[in-house]
């Protein structure tokens, strides 16, 4: 297991450590795309694969974290589907005798969620912020079917199972050497989108407010001007150390800013520019992102990130 001082030196050379979406499968022995590496003590993550959700990944294409905190596990992420989040509690059980005693569920989307049918079987309280299980509610079975498809015998198990408990604003915490805080900083990548701090670490799981070594997607209801200024007011003055990204390996913010931030504002200005000489949306999808290619899933999401930017800076 990598121990804090390897982690450090890992978060100095961040930009050396690569993802690679061409890998199918990083843990063969498991469902999991990678087994649980401790960053900072007693702070571990699964971290998933960086390309699009597929049936050799198992849709493990987020990080899965948990929390040994001496006082019980917390799991910050259901899972995409039971089988990962059973395969996770595995690797909690091989590593802890503490009971799992609270699953964080980052926003509503299949990979936050999905693999809440294993945490309720179990008995494990299950929270989210409010707007998230509303997403999850009006959404579910487009998820489900979505996933059943992609997972075929795998996603054998799953049904749909919100939060039992919902937040508007905070959920804290304190167990152990750990006070947890799941914080709602505000409109950002998708709804319901929430951070875990972990002040005492100076490490904020980030989930999918930052992105980290793949090019993040904007959906037809992320507004990015929200999301740069949840960023700008709630996000940045966190000041974390260490950033546990929603996809892609552990860094810092410098990075995550980079490839969230910077890449926002890189593609607004864009698109700025596109629509100041009058250009339409069937050019805005080929404006330049050529800083941005090294990315994993750029081929995936570039031009419909450029069409659906477009669409919103129209009518700002």
């Amino acid at each position: 297991m990598i121990r804090f001082a390897t982690f450090v030196a890992a978060v100095v050379c961040a930009t050396n450590v690569a993802a690679n979406e061409d890998i199918a499968d990083q843990y063969p022995g498991s469902a999991l795309y990678s087994a649980p590496v401790e960053f900072v003590p007693g702070v571990f993550s699964a971290i998933g694969a960086t390309a699009p959700p597929t049936y050799e990944n198992s849709g493990h294409n987020n990080n899965l974290s948990f929390i040994v905190t001496g006082e019980g596990v917390v799991v910050v992420n259901g899972g995409g589907a039971y089988v990962l989040a059973e395969a996770l509690h595995d690797e909690i059980k091989a590593r802890t005798d503490q009971p799992v005693v609270l699953v964080v569920n980052e926003n509503g989307q299949g990979h936050a969620m999905l693999g809440n049918s294993y945490w309720a079987e179990q008995g494990v309280p299950i929270i989210a912020h409010e707007d998230a299980a509303a997403e999850f509610e009006e959404r579910g079975f487009r998820i489900l079917e979505g996933m059943q498809r992609l997972n075929l015998e795998k996603a054998e198990g799953t049904f749909l199972q919100g939060p039992t408990e919902t937040f508007s604003e905070d959920y804290i915490v304190e167990l152990g050497d750990f006070r947890i805080e799941v914080r709602y900083l505000g409109p950002s990548h998708s709804s319901g989108d929430v951070v875990v701090w972990l002040p005492n670490q100076d490490l904020v799981i980030a989930g999918d407010m930052a992105f980290h070594e793949r090019m993040l997607p904007i959906f037809e209801d992320t507004y990015t001007l929200d999301w740069l200024e949840t960023w700008d007011n709630a996000f940045e003055p966190l000041e974390a150390t260490y950033v546990i990204p929603g996809h892609g390996h552990p860094t810092n913010m410098d990075q995550v800013r980079l490839y969230t931030k910077g890449y926002l504002e890189y593609l607004r200005a864009q698109i700025a520019a596109h629509l100041d000489a009058g250009g339409g949306l069937a050019e805005a999808y080929y404006v330049d992102q050529s800083p941005y290619t090294h990315l994993d899933t750029f081929e995936e999401l570039a031009t419909k990130n450029a069409g659906r930017m477009y669409e919103q800076m129209e009518f700002e």
